[in-house]
């Protein structure tokens, strides 16, 4: 189906008081996060499952300047590994998106919403998450609170025994650990759903014997491999994270995210993180946010961990970020469309003319920061299918072509 037959608002999922029994979608169906029901659970999983707050505060919104620019709709660009050119507003519909929004400067010169989301709404982050949980990780490491060549179990000794107790933190937070552990979401006996499993925060079968919760599980994560010879995208890294943040915060992620930036950086809503079944934040992957929440995300990051003359990051720990880490160890990954890029702090660097660097999350979700053209694009959507491989070919190239539009 396309985006506009798959459209949640045409299908009428959840509609009514209450929705007909043919459009139900509830936590406990298997297909709740299939498509198309997914394109409406992305907007909505408050409503199906515990979560925690990620609060704003209750001081102002900081204001998004506004001067929308139409024509960005009629940009054109040439997908990768294509040669027939493609608009930006074709390029939307392409990948499902639900809310898209382009700073300048600072300024909102684009904003579209679809499917679930309006700009009163939250939408999943997905792996952005991930992003937010390594730059409060960073933020720690920069104000020396948090030693990066620490060992994982002098941090968390629960986590002696498993493979992450002799990686150090610089090695969990540019996921060169050697793990045993596939993330291979259309793999149904790959280990990611074994994880969601230990995580699901919905009482357990009777003949269940496996871990109970997040960090029950990435006690038994077994190592495979050496530490620091290749990078590996597996969202047990960033969990491991979380649980280091919060051990050395003394709270868990989603209150060091409120103190630290949402509640100080002008935020319009409230965030929230999904929890497992004792409360723990889903550092992986979790958040859902308003979409321009997001983007004041990716402006923060832009102006150098500053905002309204007030310093919510450390400036070197941004600089850590830019920088990038091994590209040699990133190459490994399989990452074919990303030829050149590399990890660190749990963001994805570009190392392209304009020094791109982005959070990403499955289904199509983005954060995308070009300091030379001083460009932020925040994404959300429900591509049917979970890889950023099935949308990077529209996406990178159509975010560079408004990059240079935006340039000239």
């Amino acid at each position: 189906m396309t985006a506009e037959e798959s459209d949640p608002m045409k299908l009428g999922w959840m509609a009514g008081s209450p929705p007909p029994p043919d459009k139900i979608i509830r936590f406990t169906d298997p297909d709740y996060f299939s498509f198309p029901k997914m394109r409406w659970t992305v907007c909505h999983f408050r409503q199906l499952m515990p979560t925690v707050n990620v609060s704003r505060g209750l001081g102002a919104p900081t204001p998004l300047p506004r001067q929308i620019d139409d024509t960005i709709d009629g940009l054109t660009f040439t997908p990768l590994g294509s040669d027939k050119p493609m608009t930006w507003a074709q390029s939307l519909a392409a990948n499902y998106t639900d809310g898209i929004v382009v700073l300048h400067e600072g300024v909102v010169v684009y904003e579209r919403y679809s499917g679930c989301l309006d700009d009163a709404g939250q939408h999943g982050a997905m792996s952005v998450t991930k992003s937010l949980t390594g730059l409060l990780g960073e933020m720690l490491v920069a104000e020396g609170a948090l030693d990066e060549n620490a060992e994982v179990a002098t941090i968390v000794p629960e986590l002696a025994a498993s493979a992450f107790g002799d990686a150090t933190v610089r090695q969990v937070l540019e996921m060169t650990t050697g793990l045993k552990y596939s993330e291979d979401y259309a793999d149904p006996e790959a280990d990611v759903w074994k994880y969601g499993a230990a995580g699901n925060p919905l009482p357990k079968p009777a003949d269940y014997t496996g871990p109970r919760s997040y960090f029950e599980y990435l006690q038994t994560v077994r190592k495979q491999g050496e530490h620091g010879a290749a990078f590996g995208y597996k969202t047990i890294n960033t969990d491991a994270l979380g649980w280091i943040i919060a051990r050395v915060a003394g709270k868990p992620v989603s209150d060091l995210l409120s103190e630290r930036i949402w509640s100080r950086m002008g935020a319009e809503q409230d965030a929230y993180l999904t929890v497992d079944s004792i409360g723990t934040p889903y550092a992986g992957g979790g958040l859902n946010a308003g979409l321009r929440d997001m983007a004041r995300i990716g402006q923060l990051l832009l102006d150098g961990g500053t905002i309204n003359g007030q310093r919510l990051v450390p400036e070197a720990a941004i600089e850590r970020i830019r920088a990038g880490g091994d590209k040699v160890a990133f190459a490994k990954g399989g990452y074919p469309l990303l030829k050149g890029w590399s990890y660190r702090g749990m963001w994805w660097i570009s190392h392209n003319a304009h020094g791109a660097f982005m959070a990403r999350g499955v289904h199509g979700q983005a954060i995308y920061i070009d300091p030379t053209a001083r460009m932020v694009i925040a994404r959300f959507a429900s591509n049917p299918l979970a890889s950023n491989a099935a949308n990077d070919p529209t996406s990178l190239p159509a975010y560079e072509a408004v990059a240079r539009y935006l340039m000239k």
